[in-house]
C-alpha cells in the first residue's frame, strides 16, 4: 500500500485542525454576532420607545416629532412599528394591532419588558414600556409598545459570520499554499541527499559527510551507522570465506591424494591401509565443514522470543551418550545435574557447542583422562561447566583461543572449536568464562533461565 507523500501528510496535519478550529470559530462568531445584534437592536428599540413616549406626553398623543419619525424609519435592523395606549387603556396613536405578549408577561409591570412574538405572520422583537403621562383629560400610566422584524437581526448576524468565514477561508488557503510550496523548498536538502546516495555504487559504503538540516541529522547518523555495520559484516564474511578456503584447501587436497593413492595401490593390504587413511581424512574434512557452517550459523542467527525452551541437562546427556562409544578407553565422560536447567534457544546449536567443548578437552588436553559436564541452576541463571584433568588452558591464552582459526600449538584441530562455543554462547545471551583450577581446564557457559511461570504458560 502506497503511503501519502510528506507534503500531503503535512498539509493534512496542519489543515485538519485549522479547519476544525475555523468551524468552531465560525459557530462562535455567529452566536456572538447574534447576541451583539440583539443587544444593539434592543437598545435602538428601547430608545425609540422613550422617544415615542416623550412625544406622546408633549403633544398629548396628537403626533410624533420629525426626529422620532426619522428614528423609526431609519433604525438599524429595519423599520420600527409602534402602538400607544392611554392611561385609560384607549388607543392613542400608532398601528392598531400590536403583537400579543406571552401569557407570562405581567401587564402591570412598568418595564421595559422585551419579548418575542408574531405580527401579521412574521417573527418580531417587542419592547413594552409604561410611562407616566398627562393628556389633559386623563393622567396615569400609558403603555408604549414598539416592535421590529427579527429577520433583520438574523441577516445582520449572518453578515458578520460570513465576513469571518471569508477571512478564515483566505487564511486557510494562504496556509495551504505556503505549506504546499514551502515544504517542497524545505525538503530540497532531502532530495539532494537522495540523489547523492543514488549515485553511489553498491561497493561505496563511506559515511555521508554532506551537510544536512538538524531534523535529518539523526537519519544520516543512523544510515552512517548502518553503512559501517554492513561494511564490517562484509569484511568479516570476506575474511571468513578466505580463511575457510585456506582451511579446507589442505584437507581436500589430502583426501584427493589419498583417493588417488588407494586407486594406484600395488597390493590389497596397501589399498586397505590407504582407504583407512582416506576415511579418516574424509571424516576430518567433514567435521571441519560442519564446524564452519555451525560457526556462521551461531554468529548470525539471533535469539528470538519464539525460540522453544530446551533442557540443557538432557542435551548434555544426549551428547555424552554419543561420545562415550567413540572416546579412547582411557577417557571417562560424566554428566552431573543439579536442579532444573531450562533455557530458551536452539537445541542443535547448543549440542554443537557442547560437542566442541568435549572435542577441545580431548584433543588439546592431551593427557586428559576424565571429562565432566556439570549442569546447575542458580537463581535466574543456568550454568553448564566442562572440566577436564588435561594439560589445561592458561587464562592469558583464553582470548586468543576463542578467536576464529586460532590455535595455541601445533596440535590437531581446525581452530574453530572454542570459537563456535563463544558464538553459540553469545547467540543465547550467555557468558563464556574460563575458571582457574589447580589442574586441567574448567570452562563455564551461563545462560538466562526460563522462569517457572513461563513454563506453566507454555
Amino acid at each position: 500500500m502506497r503511503t501519502p507523500s510528506l507534503r500531503v501528510r503535512l498539509l493534512a496535519v496542519i489543515l485538519a485542525p485549522l479547519i476544525v478550529i475555523s468551524a468552531l470559530v465560525g459557530i462562535w462568531r455567529f452566536v456572538d454576532a447574534s447576541r451583539t445584534a440583539e443587544r444593539l437592536f434592543d437598545r435602538t428599540l428601547l430608545a425609540a420607545s422613550f422617544a415615542i413616549a416623550k412625544d406622546v406626553v408633549t403633544t398629548e398623543g396628537e403626533m410624533l416629532s420629525q426626529t422620532t419619525w426619522d428614528t423609526l424609519n431609519d433604525a438599524a435592523g429595519g423599520q420600527i412599528y409602534y402602538h400607544v395606549n392611554g392611561p385609560d387603556g384607549s388607543f392613542v396613536i400608532g398601528y392598531a394591532t400590536p403583537p400579543v405578549p406571552p401569557a407570562e408577561i405581567d401587564a402591570q409591570d412598568p418595564g421595559p419588558i422585551f419579548y418575542n412574538s408574531q405580527h401579521l405572520g412574521e417573527d418580531v422583537r417587542v419592547v413594552r414600556l409604561r410611562e407616566e403621562t398627562d393628556m389633559g383629560w386623563v393622567s396615569g400610566l400609558s403603555t408604549v409598545t414598539t416592535w421590529q422584524r427579527i429577520e433583520a437581526r438574523r441577516a445582520f448576524a449572518w453578515d458578520l459570520a460570513r465576513r469571518t468565514v471569508v477571512v478564515i477561508t483566505i487564511l486557510i488557503g494562504s496556509v495551504a499554499f505556503v505549506v504546499w510550496f514551502g515544504v517542497r523548498y524545505g525538503l530540497r536538502p532531502l532530495a539532494d541527499l537522495q540523489s547523492a546516495i543514488a549515485m553511489r555504487s553498491p561497493d561505496d559504503l563511506r559515511e555521508i559527510a554532506r551537510p544536512v538540516p538538524n531534523e535529518v541529522e539523526g537519519i544520516v547518523r543512523t544510515l552512517n551507522s548502518l553503512f559501517s555495520q554492513v561494511e564490517r559484516q562484509i569484511s568479516s564474511k570476506d575474511a571468513f570465506i578466505s580463511d575457510a578456503a585456506h582451511q579446507l584447501r589442505n584437507p581436500v587436497a589430502g583426501v584427493l591424494s589419498l583417493a588417488e593413492a588407494a586407486r594406484d595401490a600395488k597390493s590389497e593390504a596397501s589399498r586397505r591401509q590407504r582407504i583407512a587413511l582416506l576415511v579418516t581424512a574424509a571424516r576430518h574434512t567433514s567435521r571441519l565443514t560442519q564446524q564452519l557452517l555451525s560457526y556462521e550459523r551461531a554468529r548470525y542467527q539471533e535469539l528470538g522470543s519464539d525460540d522453544p525452551r530446551i533442557d540443557l541437562a538432557e542435551i548434555c546427556r544426549d551428547v555424552a551418550g554419543r561420545n562415550r562409544g567413540s572416546l579412547q578407553p582411557r577417557i571417562s565422560l560424566h554428566v552431573m545435574v543439579d536442579g532444573e536447567a531450562w533455557v530458551r534457544g536452539d537445541a542443535a546449536m547448543m549440542g554443537e557447542a557442547i560437542q566442541n567443548l568435549i572435542d577441545n578437552a580431548v584433543t588439546h588436553g592431551k593427557t586428559t583422562t576424565k571429562v565432566t559436564l556439570e549442569v546447575s541452576r542458580n537463581g535466574h541463571q543456568v550454568r553448564l561447566t566442562l572440566s577436564d584433568d588435561g594439560e589445561g588452558l592458561a587464562a592469558n591464552d583464553f582470548d586468543k583461543a576463542v578467536e576464529r582459526f586460532s590455535q595455541l600449538g601445533d596440535g590437531p584441530g581446525s581452530g574453530l572449536g572454542l570459537s563456535i562455543v563463544k558464538a553459540v554462547c553469545d547467540r543465547h545471551e550467555g557468558v563464556l568464562t574460563l575458571e582457574e583450577v589447580p589442574r586441567g581446564t574448567r570452562i563455564s557457559m551461563t545462560f538466562p533461565a526460563v522462569e517457572e511461570v513461563a513454563l506453566a504458560a507454555e
